[in-house]
């Protein structure tokens, strides 16, 4: 058979991409292609379940765009499809007075973005969050959370109930362009198909590589370490409690996130990965790190941002150095209540140059568009990047 369109990976931007093509064109054929045995494996099913507002993208940016479109998308995906979600809001905190200027400029740069958000002083933060310190903070009452598996379903199940057809357990090793058709293989098994549009997250890079393409970045993986608080203490905090972040890093630093099942989590950190796919603590891969070491942007990266990248080294190792993150935040956790929880990996694009990728990085040919880069909050974002990501195959 051939098909109209193939998607190679079933995770939230994937299968909101396929989900699209099929609104658009309700009587096209399409097969997604996952290698894991179920959909929204890797960083789609294991991060913070946030639903967030766009405080944190340059104002005007394609980021701060899709996030705030896709906030108000998902919840709305989430009542059409009973999926629970609620609308805690966040708290973004100045641990220290001299965090103040820092949480100002944050929030000039959030209602730049349309995002509406409340700066309140110490003693009013301590009313509605008694157990966390401060010297102030930022609300932003439009934060949520959500299980975004729950959504990954949802959205396989609307793939499926439209006609199209997901292949579990579909590792590709051959992508081939050739005049009309795409030819897409597996070990046992060969697909082809008219569009071919790829969303691998962790392995974006090597599959535009094997498609042909021009790979000048690199994916380096940097593992995202979480706890469960203990179940006496999950009420410790109602609404989401992050810190001020480092506006030269991607990441927002280690945060207090009630989850929709009623947990409590505390993390992550960012440290470098020795495995693109390998959750558990010394997980290790010999093709990954010497991708990794190979890539002189890795250690153009690494002197621009070590002693960032030392420090949360010794968060990984250290639990204790790890809960004093967390006390800055909420000085009630002790660290017999942090239990360890599975680890989520960042897919982090980088230039040759050493430059963190901040935006989208899409590679294309007459029939290939490969997804290189769908910057956090892709979760959030997923439905209006695959509007993006469909615009502009069809444009083809």
């Amino acid at each position: 058979m051939i098909y109209d369109f193939c998607v190679i990976g079933a995770g939230i931007v994937g299968l909101a991409t396929a989900v699209e093509i099929l609104r658009r064109s309700p009587d096209a054929s399409i097969a997604v292609l996952e290698k894991e045995d179920g959909v929204g494996q890797h960083q789609t099913g294991r991060n913070s379940g946030v639903i967030h507002a766009g405080i944190y993208y340059k104002p005007g940016s394609l980021k701060a765009d899709l996030c705030r479109r896709g906030a108000e998308a998902t919840r709305q995906f989430c009542l059409q499809h009973s999926i629970p979600f609620e609308t805690r809001g966040k708290l973004v905190v100045a641990t220290s007075e001299s965090q103040l200027p820092a949480l100002a400029k944050l929030a000039v740069n959030g209602r730049a973005n349309g995002v509406p958000l409340e700066i309140i002083g110490s003693q009013e933060m301590r009313e509605r969050e008694p157990n966390v310190a401060g010297a102030g903070a930022i609300l932003v009452a439009d934060s949520g959370i959500v299980d975004f598996s729950a959504i990954c379903t949802a959205l396989a199940n609307l793939v499926r109930a439209q006609g199209g057809e997901i292949f579990l357990g579909a590792a590709i090793h051959l992508i081939r362009e050739e005049g009309a058709l795409v030819t897409v293989g597996s070990v046992d098994r060969r697909w082809q198909a008219r569009r071919l549009v790829v969303c691998a997250g962790l392995q974006s890079d090597r599959m535009a590589h094997l498609g042909g393409l021009k790979v000048e970045h690199r994916i380096i993986p940097f593992r995202g370490e979480y706890y469960s608080v203990v179940p006496a203490k999950r009420t410790l905090v109602h609404h989401m409690i992050y810190p001020v972040p480092d506006p030269a890093l991607p990441f927002l630093g280690i945060h207090l996130t009630p989850m929709i099942d009623g947990g409590l989590t505390v993390g992550p950190n960012a440290v470098l990965g020795l495995a693109r796919e390998g959750y558990s603590r010394f997980s290790a891969n010999a093709r990954d790190m010497i991708d990794t070491a190979a890539f002189p942007g890795f250690w153009r990266l690494a002197r621009k941002f070590g002693r960032s990248g030392i420090a949360e080294v010794r968060y990984s190792i250290s639990k204790s150095l790890y809960l004093e993150q967390c006390r800055k935040l909420c000085p009630h956790l002790l660290e017999e209540d942090l239990t360890p929880r599975p680890a989520g990996i960042r897919a982090q694009a980088v230039t040759r140059q050493g430059e963190l990728i901040h935006d989208f990085l899409f590679l294309e040919t007459s029939r290939m568009l490969h997804v290189c880069n769908a910057p956090s909050p892709a979760a959030t974002s997923a439905l209006p990047i695959a509007e993006l990501i469909v615009d502009r195959m069809m444009r083809k």
